[in-house]
């Protein structure tokens, strides 16, 4: 097992990740009262309306992470189970001062990593078991970092939330496209406004959170990186990693990089193809860049 540094790490708070996680829950809050809105309209009542969003909003606070460890098919493993994992985490969390999360292992064979949860304690971190073989112990340390960063900013919350928002309004635009296909053999004219407008409110809702996703997730992704560099002192183990774990992707079935597609915004990095279009709708930034900005702080340490 590598070392790490001896003195305790001070997360730094950046400003700018902290302004677009604020903007991000006032655009969220705006998309409830769109959906208050279109529920008043159907005629729910102010009553029945309020209990539905409450409801609403509660699910998505105590099981918005449950449903992406279930969506990743990751398990969560105790100490005995996996010890050599269980203590590279403790030993971060110590120097980051972070409570230790909980960590799963999914059994992929894309080598990824990602962090979910609702605050510091309810925190989870889970890695792929391709990932563990592939990487050395001290660029493990760096993607670990990685995930820490991302629990101890919080921005996993946003990330999460607005990933649940997403789904919500993928579901919402079928159920409007099923109901207006199957509703022109057995209903009136008259009911195709009202389901017309579930599947324009739910593609906004899809296209807003599309939007947040973006506009946090690349921003927050050099964030992370930067505290897992100087939380480890190696930016270089990181870069290494970044660089074999992207490597990687290009064997990888088809088949077993779509699997996960839909956690691509939790992700290291996302399991998708390159190419300039892939790069303008990814949620990462270009992992050339991540890897050019971390040597850029080796460089630094001896400047």
């Amino acid at each position: 097992m590598s070392s790490l540094p001896n003195k305790p790490y001070q997360f730094q708070q950046d400003h700018g990740l902290v302004t677009r996680m604020f903007i991000c829950y006032l655009i969220m809050g705006a998309l409830y009262v769109v959906f208050i809105s279109v529920l008043l309209y159907f005629g729910f009542g102010f009553f029945p309306t309020m209990i539905v969003s409450v409801i609403m909003m509660l699910s998505q606070w105590y099981f918005s992470d449950r449903i992406v460890l279930w969506s990743s098919g990751a398990k969560v493993v105790s100490k005995e189970q996996n010890p050599k994992l269980h203590i590279l985490v403790e030993n971060l969390c110590k120097v980051a001062n972070l409570p230790k999360p909980k960590i799963a292992i999914m059994n992929s064979p894309v080598p990824n990593a990602f962090a979910t949860g609702k605050n510091h304690s309810s925190s989870i971190v889970a890695v792929s078991t391709s990932l563990m073989s592939l990487l050395d112990d001290q660029e493990l340390e760096g993607v670990i970092g990685h995930e820490l960063s991302h629990i101890k900013s919080r921005d996993v919350l946003v990330l999460t939330l607005a990933s649940i928002f997403s789904t919500m309004a993928m579901y919402l635009v079928r159920f409007g496209t099923f109901s207006t296909l199957y509703g022109r053999r057995n209903t009136r004219d008259n009911n195709n406004a009202g389901i017309g407008l579930i599947i324009v409110v739910g593609l906004i809702t899809w296209v807003i959170s599309f939007l947040i996703i973006r506009a946090i997730s690349r921003y927050r992704e050099y964030v992370a990186d930067r505290n897992s560099a100087q939380l480890t002192g190696k930016p270089l183990k990181l870069a290494d990693a970044l660089a074999k774990i992207s490597g990687s992707m290009k064997s990888i079935p088809e088949k077993n990089l779509k699997a996960s597609e839909s956690l691509n915004a939790f992700f290291i990095i996302p399991d998708i193809s390159s190419g300039t279009l892939m790069n303008v709708l990814s949620t990462h930034p270009p992992v050339e860049k991540r890897i050019e900005k971390l040597k850029e702080m080796e460089l630094q340490k001896y400047g």
